[in-house]
């Protein structure tokens, strides 16, 4: 008889078969799920109200290291529970005024696609150079984030947490996929900078390609970042315009705005008048035009005499052209509309916005979910209509581009108003829905990448805060509090040029999911004839 010697390690020979796990082993594997779900709430910390951005990148390191080398499988459900630690917190506003169960929904709903990516990291993280095919899966899971379901839901994107960060102008390159795809990049590449470290020491040899990737990985992010500040500039090229920015405040926080509508609409023309008594006074510069925000006016003017009468008076009283964000019912369709006000010719053009939102202003498959739960159906009793054209309306000789509150957080909608000819943009918002949570700062911050994106000026009026005007390179140069009445008046510059981003529009997020789908095709590709030499 022959006897082959095998290798068998000593804790598996005094080990029966069927032994119980140890407490200790079970608490080993739980590290890699528990670092994951903390990864995606040290990634939550990072975004805004905070200006830590910096936090997204130990953030993505600690993410690279739970996933890499494993299973697509692991990688599904370890890329679930950072996406549950990201999302579950950043988006926990959405619950405020309708309780925490579209609030669970809603982020357990968006956590399936960092699901995916996770599995599509685990996957190209066996690759060489895998950093960079990480990242570029990261930014097609936002991608598909952006479009799907329901239009898409692209908050908590990676860039809308750089505002404040040396990414930033990142933004005007390529939009928010580059921005994005830089930090991530960066994020894992720390990770592989610090992992081939630690194997040079313990092994005394280190692969220079790899080590050369993984540092290139950290450095082109950065030395690309400051590259791109020539693209940020605050000049004017057009010229300068005086706009005022409008908040009147609400009554009161919550659902219960909507049913106190003549008030804001009244608070919004007071606030206006007040404006116009400083200007008489001349204590303020007076103003171009005026922007009010989103549902300053949900008493349709066209319908309501009175509506009429109340705009009418505050646009003579300023002198001056005001954009009035207004409900408005059409040929028995709801709009959410901004209506061009002329003091002298009254009402003179539209915009409709085109990017509305599901359960809050049209309810999808409301036979199905009226079935599940009538308090939804009876809180959006009527859908809108979406608008079909980009809204750019001439006030005095300034162009001023449209992007109505939700639609700021999708690019093709922003990017549409500056290709049509808007040499400054406003994001008419209205928060009251969501008290005083950090709602109204995250979409701040969307804004601030926008000026940068586009080199324009963008305002944020907004019914009850935070409003703000912030300079085409993404700083704030006023801002109001929240629940208060205010108005921001100043001297800013319009712009007419186009950025690489406005140019290049989605060809580099595009290009970015080809890469993608280029890492997983060669990863799956190599898994397989893998497999196949292993079963020959």
């Amino acid at each position: 008889m022959t006897v082959t010697a095998t290798s068998v390690d000593e804790s598996d020979q005094l080990q029966p078969p069927n032994a119980p796990v140890s407490r200790a082993a079970r608490l080993v594997r739980l590290v890699p799920a528990l670092a994951a779900a903390l990864s995606g709430v040290l990634l939550y910390v990072s975004f805004p109200p905070r200006t830590a951005w910096w936090l997204a990148l130990p953030a993505f390191a600690v993410f690279g290291w739970v996933l890499r080398g494993r299973s697509w499988k692991a990688g599904l459900g370890l890329g679930y529970l950072f996406g549950l630690g990201f999302l579950l917190p950043l988006l926990v506003w959405t619950g405020v005024e309708v309780g925490s169960g579209p609030w669970l929904a809603l982020a357990s709903i968006e956590a399936i696609f960092v699901a995916l990516v996770g599995a599509g990291v685990a996957a190209v993280s066996r690759l060489p150079g895998w950093p960079v095919w990480a990242a570029a899966v990261w930014i097609a899971g936002e991608a598909a984030r952006a479009r799907v379901p329901f239009n898409g839901f692209p908050w908590g994107k990676i860039a809308f947490g750089q505002a404040d960060g040396v990414f930033l102008p990142l933004a005007a390159v390529g939009g928010t996929p580059v921005l994005g795809f830089a930090v991530v990049l960066c994020g894992f590449g720390l990770y592989e900078v610090v992992r081939l470290l630690v194997e040079g020491r313990r092994t005394r040899a280190v692969q220079r390609s790899a080590a050369a990737v993984a540092l290139l990985s950290v450095a082109v992010p950065v030395v690309g970042a400051v590259a791109a500040r020539g693209l940020v500039s605050d000049k004017p090229e057009d010229g300068y315009a005086t706009v005022a920015v409008i908040q009147g405040n609400v009554p009161r926080a919550g659902l219960e705005f909507n049913e106190q509508r003549r008030a804001v609409l009244d608070y919004h023309a007071r606030e206006t008048k007040r404006l116009a008594a400083e200007v008489k006074a001349g204590k303020i510069a007076k103003p171009d035009f005026v922007l009010w925000p989103e549902n300053s006016s949900d008493v349709d003017p066209f319908a309501n005499a009175d509506a009429y009468a109340v705009i009418d008076s505050a646009a003579k009283a300023i002198g001056v052209p005001i954009s009035v964000g207004g409900v408005v019912e059409r040929d028995g369709k709801l709009w959410n509309e901004q209506i061009l006000w002329d003091p002298e010719k009254g009402p003179t053009d539209t915009y409709d916005k085109r990017q509305i939102q599901p359960f809050g202003e049209y309810l999808p498959l409301r036979g199905l979910i009226g079935a599940i739960n009538s308090n939804w159906t009876a809180m959006v009793r009527q859908d809108f209509s979406r608008g079909t054209k980009p809204g750019v309306f001439t006030m005095d000789k300034a162009k001023v581009g449209l992007v109505t509150c939700y639609e700021a957080a999708f690019d093709w909608a922003v990017r549409s108003e500056v290709t049509d000819g808007a040499q400054m943009i406003s994001v008419p918002s209205n928060n009251a829905t969501f008290d005083r949570s950090e709602m109204t700062y995250q979409q701040l911050a969307m804004s601030r990448v926008r000026a940068v994106e586009h080199s324009r000026t963008v305002t944020v009026p907004v019914t009850s805060g935070v409003s703000a005007i912030i300079m085409p390179d993404g700083k704030i140069t006023q801002k109001t509090g929240m629940f208060v009445a205010a108005h921001l008046v100043q001297k800013v510059p319009l712009r007419s040029s186009e950025t690489p981003a406005t140019r290049l529009g989605i060809l580099p997020e595009m290009a970015l999911v080809l890469v993608a789908a280029g890492g997983l095709g060669w990863a799956i590709g190599t898994g397989v004839r893998g497999r196949r030499a292993r079963n020959v």
